[in-house]
């Protein structure tokens, strides 16, 4: 007999196993995706404490509470503890479940003899089980649940098990086959019940079957595959960038950019269906209406109006007066209008990082200037060419222009932070403007606002005097976090504008890379990353950790010479347990290849906060290339004095005279020669011997 044959499992105790194996090959790595720490720096960055809360600050709430949702990833979660719950109640069963253990076939079992039992000896059982088994003299014993058929099976069991100990062919069949009849078939056991494929069921089981394999496995692949290659590196859709790519111009301003933005695919999932056209007469009426501060109340100019106007009515169109409309703070009068005017400002912000990475491939200073102002006035919630004073929690356009008075330029938080208290009070405080418990809850805030003053940029290459051709030159800044308003900020320490290079063997430091911890070990409290507290942005639905970016631009060719280095964490605490400025000197490095040619290279180093406005820094900053010869020189000159400076260097510790050099032998011609010059030799003998000694 060959052929396959199928086993189900009758007794369920092996379908448990198989679901609990499967569930757990999904919930397992799920869970740690869930449970692992965040990479996002926002997760766990400290806060600005305020009690401010702006004009539809309900709806703002909302917003965020469900972008924190989302980031929490609320299906995975689910997923996980519905996977555990399953394989919790499959471990249930295997426990629970009585086992049946499959019985070898064994002649002498069932025989009920030794297995060192002669042939005379198998007979003469056998004969004996013949007298009380043999169906024809055998009957049905109904107390032990027997029957006819039962009694027949046992002896047909019996004689095989003799004739497989007596009979020449049937005993080679069980000692190559392990059976006497022969070769059997293949078993293949099958971890479900029965009954699904039984009574009618197997249709509904190949149903399931190609559900799972032929439409779920491929959707989510699909799924999967499409998603990657739809979105580019700065998470956007693929689309959006194209859209972009075709807005950017050499000349473009933070108007264009905004107009560009609303380009972006990303607002037809936002504004569907009727929503992409009702309500837009009243958006627009109310952001072109006249403003406090600006001709119009959101803050457009009449360049931006008319790239407003020429747009056909759709999605672009609202979508470019929502962000208008957010941009300039403007009350909508409507809930809904007010709510998607919210959603648009982190969609804008994300669409905006991808114009950036657009810009920066074409390496145009100004577009590159104008995107990282754009993101500060998404940020802010302030248009292009708002007052930074706008920053501040109750400041309103009409009380920004009132404290600034008839200034052309408008006031930094520094400067108007500058400004003796009284006579700050006194144009802040009054009729229209902010009442005494408002100003000191804008000033709280101001006074946490994590501002880098720069205090030295300079250049070097790691372990060199010089800087040659080609060289890999790293870019030091130096700087501290001062808020504005600070008082008593201490002198700067010249020491600390100092950067000391890493041990030779330190090659974490030398390339800037953190430390690491050995295994075993924790890190240091000292060499953790310190995170700057989340950008604070009353008006933005999302919480955003402040990037700094560090870039040297050519002024005379208009273009970027070193593309930008990104700074989220740093290297000591900015504030101490108190909330209090610690005013450490911070330092930011950024690494490049050193121009080919000697020679001297004025760069604009620009270091651009992109959550804050005014905060930036500006400075030229001058690169010294030197001739490869001249290190060169100035290392052999080195090496001839080494040592004489050791001889020194042992004086010094010892307080004695060095021991000199015995002198070498000459021949008897050189004596009135030795004598004459024996005062410089043991100068020369007693530098090298004291360069030995150093040594060891």
């Amino acid at each position: 007999m060959s052929g396959t044959d199928y086993s189900y499992d009758e007794q369920g105790q092996f379908f448990p196993i198989f679901i609990l194996t499967v569930v757990g090959i999904v919930t397992v790595p799920l869970t740690y995706s869930v449970l692992k720490p965040s990479s996002d720096p926002g997760a766990t960055a400290p806060r600005i404490k305020s009690d401010y809360k702006p004009e539809h600050g309900d709806l703002i709430d909302i917003q965020r509470k469900a972008q924190r949702r989302k980031d929490r990833r609320l299906k995975r979660i689910i997923t996980v503890v519905v996977g555990w719950a399953i394989m919790a109640f499959m471990a249930y069963l295997i426990v629970v479940t009585a086992r049946t253990i499959p019985k070898i076939w064994n002649p002498y079992d069932i025989l009920g003899i030794s297995d060192s039992a002669t042939e005379r000896e198998i007979k003469s059982h056998y004969r004996k089980l013949s007298i009380l088994h043999h169906p024809d003299k055998a009957r049905p014993d109904p107390a032990k649940n027997e029957t006819l058929e039962s009694l027949n099976d046992h002896w047909v069991e019996v004689t095989k098990a003799y004739k497989a100990l007596t009979d020449e062919e049937i005993r080679n069949n069980f000692i190559q086959y392990g059976h006497p009849d022969g070769k059997q078939s293949f078993s293949i056991g099958i971890a479900l019940p029965k009954f699904i494929i039984t009574d009618g069921n197997g249709k509904y089981v190949i149903l399931v079957y190609a559900a799972l394999l032929g439409v779920l496995l491929p959707y989510l692949v699909g799924s999967w595959w499409y998603g990657s290659q739809r979105m580019s590196k700065e998470k956007v859709l693929i689309e959006s960038a194209n859209n972009l790519f075709r807005e950017y111009e050499e000349d473009i301003t933070e108007g264009g950019i905004i107009s560009a933005l609303s380009t972006g695919a990303e607002f037809q999932k936002v504004l569907t269906g009727e929503k992409a056209e009702s309500g837009l007469g009243k958006l627009e009426s109310r952001i072109l209406a006249e403003g406090d501060a600006y001709a119009h109340a959101g803050g457009l100019t009449a360049k931006d109006v008319l790239k407003l106007e020429d747009l056909d009515g759709g999605v672009r169109r609202k979508a470019l007066g929502l962000l208008w409309a957010y941009l300039g703070r403007v009350d909508l009068g409507d809930a809904s209008l007010d709510q998607v005017k919210l959603e648009a400002a982190p969609i804008a912000h994300a669409l905006n990082s991808s114009f950036t990475a657009i810009a920066l491939a074409f390496g145009t200073t100004a577009p590159i200037l104008s995107s990282y102002l754009t993101a500060q006035n998404l940020m802010q919630a302030i248009p292009p060419g708002g007052s930074p004073l706008l920053q501040i929690p109750y400041f309103t356009p009409a009380i920004s222009k009132a404290v600034e008075g008839d200034a052309k330029t408008h006031l930094s938080l520094q400067q108007y932070m500058g400004l003796p208290e009284a006579y700050r009070k006194r144009l802040t405080i009054g009729k229209n403007l902010l009442t005494e418990s408002q100003y000191q809850t804008a000033m709280k805030v101001v006074r946490q606002l994590p501002r880098l003053q720069v205090e030295k940029g300079f250049f070097k290459v790691t372990g060199e005097k010089f800087i040659i051709p080609s060289s890999l030159v790293s870019l030091v800044v130096k700087g501290r976090f001062i808020p504005p308003g600070s008082e008593n900020a201490p002198e700067v320490n010249e020491l600390d504008l100092e950067d000391i290079d890493p041990e030779e063997d330190d090659l974490d430091a030398i390339l800037g890379r953190p430390k690491k911890a050995g295994k075993g070990q924790k890190q240091p409290a000292e060499d953790k990353p310190i995170q700057p507290p989340l950008a604070y942005a009353p008006y933005f639905t999302k919480d955003y950790s402040p990037r700094w970016n560090v870039f040297l631009t050519d002024s005379k060719q208009g273009k970027i010479a070193v593309p930008p280095f990104t700074f989220t964490t740093f290297d000591k605490p900015i504030y101490d347990d108190n909330g209090k400025p610690t005013f450490n000197m911070q330092t930011l490095k950024a690494q490049f290849q050193a121009p080919p040619q000697a020679g001297h290279y004025t760069f604009v180093m620009h270091l651009i906060c992109d959550s804050y406005i005014g905060f930036d820094t500006k400075m030229e900053v001058t690169l010294v290339v030197d001739d490869a010869s001249k290190a060169e020189d100035f290392e052999g000159e080195d090496d001839i004095s080494e040592p004489d400076e050791a001889g020194q260097m042992h004086a010094l510790k010892t307080g004695a005279p060095p021991p000199s050099k015995k002198k070498q032998k000459k021949p008897a011609d050189d004596e009135s020669s030795e004598e004459e010059s024996n005062t410089e030799e043991e100068v020369d003998d007693t530098s090298e011997t004291d360069t030995d000694t150093d040594e060891e």
